[in-house]
């Protein structure tokens, strides 16, 4: 007689997901997020756990199942989330979790701990199922994804993504819809003005700050049109000035004035051609009288060029028709991901973007459909298991267990 698999309760699932939601990780407190993950495992003696810490409160986690040697796969999610915003504008508490019409609302429902819970359950199952994988599933949780991708940057430097055969990106991609293979780049950058403090009345005696930085910002719009090559998933570059402040009243010539600006590029630019024209415009400027100019950057990504070809996309579309019943589309996002920073790491590898979510990222009520984040589970266990078991995966595999 057969002996019937046991799953998961669908109510366990939903009250991880939960869980989750209502530990408050704005930016910060992501160990808290790791020390709830590692105790769903500690009952399986054979996960190897890591906490890799980043900052008080900010710890990383790394997570590896499997015992045999043979291919690695990266399941990437982040533990922080958002800021809520106005709670005036939120229908319910955005740490509470709650469940109406179907829908789990929160903050990070969407952006992304359905994902990260969705690989978790997925890895929770399969221990429970005892199955004997042909490879390594190993997840990457960090922190400070939401500001700068710095937890995926530091287990890089680490070496926690060496030699992995393809990784997973559990964003959100419009209910599972879309499997996203390149994405763009970002540049966040911090220009300082210093100048000389004198009363308003006798501006002659002072250097405006704030004036000297308006030249900066008229320069930088107008050199950064050149980058005018366009991709054909992507589209072109985009640039723009995201915040300014300077000045210290209203009567005084200002001595001090920042701003910030955000560039998204493609893969036909690398990052160095802004870097070497941004800089070029400050070592102008500050070859005339009165102008003294900085730019500092502010965990700057790479763009991410993928393959739509590669076997990972192929695999994930098969396992999408197969679990979810449609075909996916195979496209490109706008926004930056932890994956531009694990794919850094030593070996070469693919990537693609895929997960559960609506269009709520980033705002109030934000929400997640709960047979989207079920759907998730069932397809990345599929997936994992058809990607370990691949014999191309398998034949083309060279990383070192």
């Amino acid at each position: 007689m057969k002996k019937e698999v046991q799953l998961m309760k669908t109510q366990k699932k939903i009250e991880i997901l939960q869980k989750m939601i209502q530990i408050n990780s704005v930016n910060n407190n992501e160990t808290q997020v790791a020390d709830y993950i590692s105790s769903l495992f500690s009952p399986y003696p054979d996960v190897d756990i890591q906490k890799i810490n980043y900052a008080p409160n900010r710890d990383n986690l790394v997570l590896t199942i499997g015992k045999n040697k043979g291919p690695i796969l990266g399941l990437s999610g982040h533990m922080d989330v958002v800021a809520p915003g106005n709670r005036a504008d939120w229908n319910y508490d955005p740490f509470a979790a709650v469940i109406a019409d179907h829908k789990i609302y929160g903050r990070g429902a969407t952006d992304m701990k359905s994902g990260l819970a969705a690989l978790v359950v997925t890895l929770l199952e399969l221990l429970e199922q005892k199955v004997d994988l042909p490879g390594k599933l190993r997840l990457l949780a960090t922190v400070g994804e939401e500001t700068g991708e710095y937890g995926a940057a530091q287990l890089t430097k680490q070496g926690f993504a060496d030699n992995l055969a393809g990784l997973i990106v559990a964003e959100p991609t419009s209910r599972m819809q879309k499997i996203v293979y390149t994405a763009r780049g970002v540049i966040d950058y911090k220009v300082i003005s210093y100048g000389k403090a004198a009363h308003s009345a006798e501006p002659q005696h002072g250097i405006n700050a704030i004036d000297n930085l308006i030249v900066f910002y008229h320069l930088a719009l107008e050199r950064l049109l050149k980058f005018t090559e366009t991709d054909a998933v992507l589209g072109g570059v985009t640039h723009s000035i995201t915040k300014i402040k300077g000045g210290e009243q209203v009567n005084s010539i200002p001595s001090y004035a920042e701003l910030m600006g955000n560039i998204r590029t493609i893969p036909a630019y690398p990052n160095q051609y802004f870097y070497d024209e941004l800089e070029s415009i400050i070592a102008e400027l500050n070859q005339k009288e009165g102008f003294k100019l900085a730019i500092a950057y502010s965990f700057p990504e790479e763009a991410i060029a993928g393959n739509p070809d590669s076997r990972i996309i192929q695999l994930a579309q098969k396992t999408h028709l197969q679990v979810l019943g449609s075909v996916a589309k195979v496209t490109g996002s706008s926004g930056a991901n932890d994956g531009a920073e694990f794919l850094q790491a030593k070996g070469h590898f693919d990537s693609i973007e895929i997960g559960p979510g609506s269009a709520t990222s980033h705002q109030s009520n934000e929400y997640v459909e709960i047979d989207d984040y079920l759907n998730a589970i069932n397809f990345y266990k599929q997936f994992a298991l058809d990607f370990l078991k691949d014999k191309q995966i398998q034949t083309d595999y060279t990383g070192i267990d």
